[in-house]
Formats: C-alpha cells, sequence, structure tokens
C-alpha cells in the first residue's frame, strides 16, 4: 500500500496497480512531447527517405530519392579522386598516386594472390579492386558531412555487386572445368558415401546458389544499416539532451556527443573491415570455382 494513495482516499487492489495506472497517465504526455518536436528514435524509415523525384512506392515505375543520390555523388567523386591520382603517374609517385597504389596494391596482394595465387589472380584482379574501392567509398559516405548514409545501407547496390561476383564465379568454374564437371565438383563431393548425396547435394547447391551472394549482401547492408541508427542515435540524443534537458541532465548530452564521435571512429574501421571482407569473401568463391575439389 502507497502513502500516498492513502492520504488520497485511495488503496490499490491489486499489487502494482498505481503504478500502471501513473505510467498509463504518463504515456500521453511521452507521446504529446514527440508530437511537439521532443527526441524521436531512429528507425527503419532512415532508410526509406521520402523520393526527390518520382516515387519509392512499390507500384512505381521509378523513384529517386536521398541514397541513390549520395550513391551518384560517391561515384563522381571516387571517379575524380582516381582520375587526379593518376593522371600523371610516374615512377616517383605523388601523393594521391601512392595512397590508390596502396590500395590496390593492398587488394593485389592481401587478397587476390593470397587466395588464387599469382597467376590465377590476374584476370580478376580488376573486379576485386573494384569491389573493394567501391565499397570502401560508398561505406564511408555514412560518416561524411551532408552525406550522412552510407550507399551500401540499403539492399540495392550490395546485391548488385554480389550478383557481380555470383556470375563471375559460375562462368569460371563453368569455363575452367566445363559445366558437368563444374556442377559434379561443386554439388557432389568427392570422399561422401553415395547415400549421404541425397542429404548433401541439396546444401550444396543451397550454398552455391543462394547462401554465397545472400551472405555478402545480408553481412554488409546488417553492418551498415546498424552502425548508421547508433550514429543518428547519438547525435539525436545530444541534440536533445542539450537544448532540451534541464539541469544536470544537460550533461548526459555531452556523454551521447562522446559515445557519437567513438561510433564515428568505430564506423571508419567497420567501413574498411567490411570491403576487405567483402572482396576477400568474392577471391574465395571464385577460388572455389577454380578448385578442383573443395
Amino acid at each position: 500500500m502507497l502513502p500516498g494513495a492513502v492520504r488520497h482516499g485511495y488503496e490499490p487492489d491489486v499489487p502494482g496497480e498505481f503504478t500502471l495506472s501513473t505510467a498509463a497517465i504518463a504515456v500521453p504526455i511521452l507521446a504529446e512531447g514527440e508530437d511537439d518536436g521532443g527526441f524521436h528514435a531512429p528507425g527503419i524509415e532512415e532508410f526509406f527517405p521520402d523520393a526527390i523525384f518520382g516515387s519509392t512506392e512499390l507500384g512505381s515505375f521509378f523513384g529517386f530519392d536521398r541514397i541513390m543520390l549520395v550513391r551518384l555523388v560517391v561515384v563522381a567523386v571516387l571517379l575524380l579522386l582516381l582520375w587526379l591520382a593518376t593522371r600523371r603517374a610516374s615512377l616517383i609517385p605523388s601523393r594521391g598516386q601512392s595512397i590508390v597504389e596502396l590500395g590496390v596494391g593492398f587488394v593485389r596482394n592481401q587478397i587476390a594472390e593470397q587466395i588464387l595465387g599469382k597467376e590465377r589472380a590476374r584476370p580478376y584482379l580488376a573486379m576485386l579492386t573494384t569491389i573493394f574501392f567501391t565499397v570502401l567509398a560508398m561505406n564511408l559516405a555514412g560518416i561524411v558531412p551532408f552525406l550522412n548514409i552510407a550507399g551500401t545501407s540499403r539492399v540495392g547496390l550490395p546485391l548488385v555487386l554480389a550478383l557481380w561476383v555470383f556470375i563471375v564465379y559460375l562462368s569460371a568454374g563453368v569455363r575452367k572445368h566445363g559445366l558437368g564437371k563444374y556442377l559434379k565438383a561443386q554439388l557432389f563431393p568427392p570422399g561422401v558415401p553415395w547415400p549421404a548425396y541425397v542429404l548433401i547435394t541439396p546444401i550444396e547447391a543451397l550454398q552455391v546458389f543462394v547462401l554465397r551472394p545472400a551472405t555478402l549482401t545480408i553481412r554488409l547492408v546488417a553492418n551498415m544499416m546498424a552502425g548508421h541508427l547508433m550514429l543518428v542515435l547519438c547525435f539525436a540524443a545530444t541534440h536533445f539532451l542539450l537544448l532540451e534537458g534541464g539541469g544536470l541532465i544537460k550533461l548526459t548530452g555531452l556523454l551521447a556527443f562522446a559515445g557519437g564521435l567513438f561510433i564515428t571512429l568505430f564506423e571508419v574501421f567497420i567501413a574498411l573491415l567490411q570491403a576487405y571482407i567483402f572482396t576477400l569473401l568474392s577471391a574465395i568463391y571464385v577460388n572455389f570455382a577454380l578448385e578442383e575439389e573443395h
């Protein structure tokens, strides 16, 4: 029994009823505060902004929104930087040329040749380098002022890159082994008792034709979505607590701001890591297609 309730002539019949009734009263107040410009937690709508022109509805033919604009800006800036860095390539590289050569050398030495070998890597180096630079640039857009969202935080672009890898490793395997031998090597692993193929072959088919491109896509999208939501949450909380909070509550806004700075630095690491993982797995899948056994 609560003393305050007794003083007002009310005694709850059920334990906790007074608390629940108080919470019920508070809910409309909180909702009213949100409508009046209170704190708004980020949600899935962050990744489906309103169309700049056209319509982004499912039944529409074409729509152009902020994320698509970010992708175009990133592509334009990336191509411009690569052109500026390599237009006067020389034996004594400039700073820009050195950075580009460092990235290309990393993909060649640490991914392509490490996984595929020096000779087999050569035909796929251009694809792997393009994927690495594209994914990295799109990921970093999430922490760039005025862009503020990764181009890979919605499924379209990661799916296109994953399908590119899918087509390349299928065609590489068929070209090297022939269609029948390639499918046999991928779907019927040697050294397995033949009755086990009833279970193993469907699993292998699912892995080769569905899971590999799906995991490439989902891993990248999920990481970029999570990073964006954490950044928006921290900086939205900073804005709300500093401007709307009273007294010592304002100090928690500084903690939220520090958290936002930490997550920003962490997102740089995640952007690099996800570009590396996507490119590495692409090379591994091509290698699986070229191997006699896996």
